[in-house]
């Protein structure tokens, strides 16, 4: 493994392209500490303080701690992934839509236009709530979190976070393009990574007060690399199809023959459907949490983590969308179609539709167990947060996303290195690092 990191050097483009992805989210980290003008950040930070393992804090990791300085990135990155549901959500029943799907590079641009429109208007919907909400709230102490209310306030607030906004959904396409991909996910990722070091810093506090023992720090640890293994285990996990082809016969010589499979991995849709499913659920809660209203306060309450409304929406949204992201990006009757047209077909099975049927019915069934491991593993948050009072969010979403899109990575960068004749991370073709793409 030492070898294969030497030989990341010895490739100028992969080079060029690691130096370029550290450099954008260096950018992004640097924006994270830019205030938003107008607010007491002394006075937010005591609320926020408070705010542990509620929703605030919630978001406030999916935002890097944007959201807890309320820094021009504040928004975070969830307003373009809910513009990014919603437009594959209307593919589907949109006839225009699904047509520009078809299109190919074209409609695809068209779509991200699309998405980035929606983005915007989102980012004002979302920071109007905000700047409305904070300027009725206050601090333990009494103390306003908004120094001068108003429209004037209102309007900088919302133009602030939503070109805050804008300009990571630029950065996270200029690392899908100019970097080493996943542009989107990494950004998510460095949000996560750079939140760690505070969450064990006050775990060692609390230890030092008392407040929990080192009987429950170690069971944290040995957890912690429990739950780490077996995301990389399932992760890594395929369901083989097996897969003959025929013999064909060219002028002379004879092709095919062999044997293959076709690996269906246990969860395709990696770490979209909680990324998807936090995005939907964080929308609507977190205007409610700013916003002084007795029902508004009533539905911030019921949507929190912990609470049985949550947990079931929450594995409901991650269910639905490990089904439809694994049916949007795998197409069993193209498969299918493909395999036909080269002269392959699955043992015991028919070529054509009664493969596709057969690879649905395959890949339906292993969905299915990879959603429950999603769900599993997302909730496990929540049972350390009520029952062992976990100052912060071990494991589940954060850490699915983090070692998810840390195989994704270490995966790019492998084929990089392979393509270019060079020795990869581990020795040997059964050792290959395998992403989700």
């Amino acid at each position: 493994m030492i070898g294969g990191f030497a030989n990341i050097f010895k490739i100028p483009e992969l080079k060029r392209r690691i130096t370029f992805t550290l450099a954008m989210l260096i950018v992004y980290r640097v924006g994270v500490q830019v205030p938003t003008p107008g607010v007491d950040s002394t006075a937010l930070a005591s609320i926020f303080a408070a705010a542990k393992g509620t929703l605030l804090g919630l978001v406030d990791m999916f935002s890097g701690g944007a959201l807890e300085r309320l820094s021009v990135f504040a928004l975070g990155i969830m307003p373009y992934i809910s513009a990014s549901i919603i437009l594959q959500l209307l593919t589907v029943v949109v006839p225009h839509l699904e047509q520009l799907k078809k299109e190919g590079e074209a409609g695809r641009k068209k779509i991200t236009q699309y998405t980035r429109y929606g983005t915007v208007v989102l980012s004002i919907i979302q920071g109007l709530g905000i700047a409305v909400g904070l300027e009725t709230m206050t601090a333990p102490g009494g103390a306003a979190v908004v120094l001068t209310p108003g429209w004037g306030f209102r309007l900088m607030t919302v133009i602030t976070l939503t070109a805050g906004t804008a300009f990571i959904m630029w950065l996270g396409e200029q690392i899908t393009e100019r970097g080493i991909g996943n542009g989107i996910s990494l950004i998510i990722f460095t949000g996560i990574v750079c939140r760690m070091p505070v969450a064990i810093g006050q775990t060692f506090q609390l230890l030092s007060t008392g407040e929990i023992g080192i009987f429950l720090v170690i069971l944290l640890v040995v957890m912690m690399v429990a739950v780490i293994g077996v995301i990389i285990f399932v992760e890594q996990g395929q369901r083989r199809i097996a897969v003959q082809y025929a013999k064909r016969v060219v002028g002379r010589r004879m092709y095919g023959g062999q044997s293959t499979h076709l690996p269906l991995k246990i969860n395709s849709a990696g770490v979209i459907p909680p990324i998807f499913a936090s995005s939907i659920i964080m929308f609507p809660a977190t205007i409610a949490s700013f916003i002084n209203v007795p029902w508004m306060k009533s539905v911030a309450d019921a949507l929190m983590p912990g609470q049985l409304l949550y947990e079931l929406i929450f594995v409901g949204f991650i269910i639905f969308f490990c089904y439809f992201y694994t049916a949007v990006t795998f197409n069993p009757t193209d498969v299918a179609d493909n395999m036909k047209k080269a002269g392959g077909f699955i043992p015991g099975i028919r070529p054509g539709r009664r493969t596709a049927e057969h690879i649905d019915r395959v890949l339906s069934r292993i969905t299915l167990g990879g959603a429950v491991y999603v769900s599993v593993i997302c909730v496990l948050p929540s049972v350390l947060i009520s029952q062992f009072n976990v100052p912060f969010y071990f494991g589940g979403t954060a850490l699915l996303i983090v070692v998810g899109v840390a195989i994704d990575t270490i995966s790019q960068i492998e084929s990089h290195m392979l393509t270019r004749h060079y020795e990869g991370f581990l020795k040997g073709g059964s050792g290959r690092i395998r992403g989700r793409q």
